[in-house]
């Protein structure tokens, strides 16, 4: 075809909607995810807790399972708060390693090729990037985290009736509310270090120096000073004074004669590590003008 006979022509397509249009960006990374076997199949590996426990629910309300196996209801483990709240630590430790495995690659590959221009130079702010890497790991995490949890919680107040659902009502709001700021601060804090370190092995590391590095800096602090605010450090025991708070617990001690740090202070913590992530995130990802 002639030159001349090229002439412009508009796209007729459909238009992505402005509000959901960040969804493309997890739609093409979760392409990437699932190509590894090896995270296909510790995905899978993740619902064997969540699986146990309907077991255990089943065996709860099922007299005949009960006969079968020669036992009785109350040696079976009973279904209340400690129960729901040592699954959502198990999913919250799986939710962690998930994290490791698929956030630094989120963002580093972007910045490292230089791909950040081409989003932003289209109809495609920083915000909306940064929510399309963010839905990535927040859908990933909720997937074994509070979706699978509250499938539970509602299969136990089935079988169990008004009676254990009006006492134990408080279980629900914690597993969800509780697996929200989890999975918040590890998505924020993996998209933070993938902005800033290239290599995804240094990103791992960098992530494991936040969690645990900084957890054992933060215990030394409290034995040696036998206070309790060397935990502020420690994402892990934060977090564990939140669900604890929310199932209505008491949270481990922060060690030594010290108590366990207050819910006000391991919400501003973890908080102040949300705002850090953005802080960090909002650096790295701008637009710029290249030159040539």
């Amino acid at each position: 075809m002639a030159v001349y006979e090229r002439t412009y022509r508009p796209y007729a397509g459909p238009i992505t909607r402005e509000r959901s249009r960040f969804l493309v960006l997890p739609r093409y990374a979760f392409e990437e995810v699932f190509r590894s076997r090896l995270l296909v199949a510790f995905l899978v590996a993740c619902f064997v807790p969540p699986l146990a426990g309907a077991v255990l629910v089943y065996l709860r309300h099922n007299l005949s399972a009960l006969a079968f196996l020669d036992l009785q209801a109350a040696q079976v483990l009973p279904i209340d708060e400690l129960f729901f709240r040592s699954l959502l630590s198990i999913q919250g430790t799986f939710a962690f390693l998930v994290t490791m495995f698929v956030g630094p690659a989120l963002v580093s590959p972007d910045l490292r090729n230089g791909a950040m221009p081409l989003y932003l130079s289209r109809p495609f702010t920083r915000r909306e990037y940064v929510l399309g890497k963010l839905a990535v790991l927040v859908l990933l995490l909720s997937g074994i985290t509070w979706v699978p949890l509250l499938l539970l919680f509602t299969l136990q107040a089935v079988l169990d009736g008004g009676p254990w659902l009006a006492a134990h009502g408080q279980i629900g709001w914690a597993l969800f509310a509780g697996s929200w700021a989890w999975l918040l601060v590890l998505s924020l804090l993996a998209l933070a270090v993938s902005a800033w370190v290239k290599w995804k092995p240094v990103a791992r590391i960098t992530l494991m120096v936040l969690f645990f590095v900084l957890a054992g800096f933060g215990t030394a602090i409290n034995e040696a000073l036998d206070t309790r605010w060397g935990s502020l450090l420690n994402l892990g025991a934060l977090i564990d004074v939140v669900w604890s708070h929310m199932m209505g617990l008491a949270a481990a001690s922060s060690g030594g004669s010290a108590p366990p740090l207050p819910v006000w202070a391991a919400w501003g913590a973890l908080a102040a590590a949300c705002v850090a992530a953005l802080g960090l995130l909002a650096r790295r990802i701008r637009a710029y003008e290249v030159v040539r």
